[in-house]
């Protein structure tokens, strides 16, 4: 209920904004440019989750709630008019842009600012994905696309699929095939060098505690366990995609004996934009006396996701991470 009050109270605010913006606003801006985009007659078609949606190119008034794509847009230089900034890794040129209307956390989104920008394209997904009809309705006429990650669909492929579908509307097809082989590559490189007999355990640090990610469904680390082919060292009935990981006593990821430990900080990339102290992942695991008979803390074979890959999770983070991972079992062989 709370939802759709907050809902009608931005629909009855968008008329209004619609009526009082000045000639020099930033919506104003918006609409000339979404004008122009159809003006040009120039479209593509790209398949999101939805179905094939038309895109005039190229986009004028760009909208991007995806974590998976900020980087992503970032080093292909597109300009957003606005844009879930508070959620994007502290390293993007997007942060220092005071021009990109900033709708804020997924916890409590100012959804006003998407009139104000009146988009033509919305990129939309991840934590942004339960507002996507309410954005439908305050930008009736933008292209949406949908190309959030499916559950039924190969991960990476679905990775692969984002960065080759975004080509498409930003003149970066050629970028975006390179991007892919790079993955592809960096996959590769894990499934020569690993060892299927080596047994692998994924853990999350949050908030100080070590916490179990499930092989197949646990956030973020899951997933490469079929990806990579990873053979786990521990599976329990009922492991969930929770963001922190799951609470198992490390004393059980300790006696699972695994020799990889794959490891996904998530404190380091919330505090880098929050500015939090935290204790960062390899001092967990270093000061936990259950995990220092393990294989793989005695033999180094622990493999740290990169910093930001709690608010990112994108296709570049993974071919880092795996390349990561290749690196340190071929030193190994």
């Amino acid at each position: 209920m709370q939802r759709q009050n907050r809902l009608g109270v931005v629909l009855a605010s968008s008329a209004v904004l619609a009526l009082g913006l000045t000639a020099c606003g930033s919506g104003d801006a918006g609409e000339q440019g979404s004008e122009d985009a159809a003006a040009s007659g120039e479209t593509v078609s790209v398949e999101t989750n939805d179905g094939a949606v038309d895109v005039a190119v190229p986009p004028q008034s760009v909208a991007a709630f995806d974590n998976r794509t900020f980087k992503l847009l970032d080093d292909w230089g597109v300009e957003l008019s606005t844009g879930a900034v508070s959620l994007m890794r502290a390293d993007l040129s997007y942060k220092e842009n005071d021009q990109i209307l900033d709708t804020g956390s997924h916890r409590e989104p100012d959804l006003e600012a998407i009139v104000e920008a009146a988009p033509d394209t919305v990129i939309i997904g991840q934590r942004y994905a339960q507002y996507k009809e309410d954005i439908a309705e305050l930008a009736p006429d933008a292209a949406m696309l949908d190309l959030d990650v499916r559950d039924d669909q190969p991960f990476g492929d679905e990775l692969k699929r984002q960065v080759t579908e975004l080509g498409k509307v930003f003149d970066k097809e050629d970028e975006a095939q390179a991007l892919v082989d790079e993955y592809d590559e960096a996959t590769s490189r894990v499934e020569a060098a690993y060892d299927s007999e080596d047994t692998v355990m994924g853990v999350i640090t949050s908030g100080g505690d070590i916490n179990y990610a499930a092989p197949g469904t646990g956030r973020t680390l899951g997933p490469a366990f079929d990806e990579l082919g990873l053979t786990p060292a521990l599976e329990v009935e009922d492991a969930s995609e929770d963001h922190q990981g799951d609470d198992i006593s490390v004393e059980a990821i300790a006696d699972s004996n695994p020799d990889w430990i794959l490891v996904m900080d998530r404190d380091a990339g919330v505090s880098a934009n929050s500015g939090e102290e935290y204790t960062p992942a390899d001092e967990l695991i270093a000061d936990s006396p259950a995990l220092q008979n393990v294989t793989a803390v005695s033999e180094g074979n622990i493999v740290y996701m990169p910093e930001f890959t709690y608010l990112d999770e994108g296709l570049v983070t993974y071919t880092e991470f795996y390349n990561s991972i290749a690196d340190a079992m071929e030193q190994g062989n």
